[in-house]
């Protein structure tokens, strides 16, 4: 990809991102409240129910931690609940806005700069831990991104990521049931397979790889469809001993150290 056709796909991602809030369908509350914010942290780890019980949020005190492609600050504002020290990067500018707004209302501080996370303005070794959950898939080279997350990360620390896995149940499901992924309209939308995303890591250390997300009931999903997944499927898949589908989970999480 030549450097200007890299500049246009940056630029349609922070389009696409600064006019889509990630599960914004099901807040029940104005956007920027409490209330939204609220909304969206509990509709995310219902759905995300593994997230908490994988990754300690409250397990960085002290520590100096960045958010590449923070969102809505969701996940980090439970990292600074936790004592963290919090940075939140992402390429849009809405998303920023929006966590300056969510650590405002909760009366918490950290720093939030809208910036490239294939490009961090940041000097090598800067931090203690880096989070990367959800922004891999979604950007214009995942390897570069990789890169910065390494450099940025001090000798010791730990690098939080995850991507889409390629060999999943819900890759599956959504095309015999005909129901789009989430974002599936983004400028990019990538999926991996282990191997392929252990490759992109081979500039860390040790690393770890879990694949996690099963099916949950759907709150965004209605009519026959919405009825067999939630009525049929998720309970008849809940039943096959996890060691048996772990190669399934929709999320490939990694653990890396530098």
């Amino acid at each position: 990809m030549t450097l200007t056709a890299s500049k246009e796909l940056l630029e349609e991602i922070r389009r696409y991102w600064n006019s889509h809030i990630h599960d914004l369908e099901i807040a029940r509350h104005e956007v920027g409240t409490l209330g939204f914010f609220d909304d969206l942290d509990e509709y995310r780890f219902d759905k995300l129910r593994y997230l908490p019980r994988l990754v300690n949020f409250s397990g960085f005190a002290g520590k100096t931690l960045l958010e590449v492609g923070c969102g809505a600050g969701i996940d980090l504002v439970r990292f600074a609940k936790g004592g963290a020290i919090v940075t939140g990067i992402d390429l849009a500018e809405q998303s920023i806005a929006l966590t300056k707004q969510n650590f405002a209302l909760r009366g918490l501080s950290g720093t939030f700069l809208v910036m490239n996370g294939e490009e961090m303005e940041f000097a090598d070794n800067s931090f203690d831990v880096v989070y990367a959950h959800g922004v891999l898939q979604y950007t214009a080279d995942p390897g570069k991104m990789i890169r910065e997350i390494h450099r940025v990360l001090k000798p010791g620390g730990e690098a939080i990521m995850m991507v889409y896995n390629r060999h999943s149940w819900l890759r599956l499901l959504s095309k015999v049931m005909h129901v789009g992924l989430e974002h599936e309209d983004a400028p990019v939308l990538r999926v991996f397979s282990a191997g392929e995303f252990r490759e992109l890591l081979t500039g860390f250390g040790d690393v770890r790889l879990v694949c996690e997300r099963f099916p949950v009931k759907t709150r965004l999903h209605g009519g026959l469809k919405g009825v067999l997944y939630n009525g049929l499927f998720v309970p008849a898949f809940s039943l096959i001993p996890k060691p048996l589908i772990r190669w399934s989970g929709w999320h490939i999480m990694a653990f890396a150290t530098k």
